[in-house]
């Protein structure tokens, strides 16, 4: 009995960072060396993931296709924005191609796409305050409350995709 409330403990412990459906992730701020809005190079705060559904791809640099069939997907779905929200986080720290080289991807990204909200993470962050998969695609759905509606990390089967666009629907 004595261990397995020990158990529990460690289980419960480890997850009160990591992300858990169900519930809002601990606040992070990614500034300075660690990194930040590709748009002006202004802190960002996970803080900010309230108020519309977000989406948010998580993604090494190295594994930016492997979701391309859902981003598509989104894409083409145009939620309303004043109810939905997307963001692109790129874990700069788990590729070999040079940061200035992906960074002049990300701007270009930003500017074909205004409603996304582009971060770099240089440090990884995310993966170290959050628990999730490094060198991986990483899909979270946020509530309008930020919290985790839907995690995913590795390519999204249809099942997947169809589930995430049913928990995005539902929650808008």
């Amino acid at each position: 009995m004595t261990l397995k409330i020990t158990l529990l403990s460690v289980l419960m412990a480890f997850n009160l960072s990591a992300v858990t459906v169900g519930q809002a992730p601990s606040k992070v701020i990614i500034q300075n060396d660690n990194g930040g809005m590709v748009s002006d190079g202004s802190a960002w705060s996970s803080s900010t993931i309230q108020g519309k559904v977000y989406v948010m791809f998580y993604v090494d640099p190295d594994e930016k296709d492997t979701n391309s069939h859902f981003s598509k997907a989104l894409k083409e779905k145009k939620y309303d924005r004043s109810t939905y929200g997307s963001l692109a986080v790129i874990n700069l720290a788990a590729t070999w191609k040079p940061n200035f080289v992906i960074e002049s991807i990300l701007e270009s990204k930003q500017e074909e796409f205004p409603d996304t909200i582009y971060v770099k993470d240089k440090s990884s962050v995310l993966i170290n305050e959050w628990k999730i998969d490094d060198d991986a695609s990483n899909i979270i759905i946020f509530s309008k409350r930020g919290e985790v509606l839907f995690y995913k990390s590795g390519k999204m089967s249809e099942e997947d995709i169809s589930n995430a666009f049913q928990i995005i629907e539902n929650n808008l």
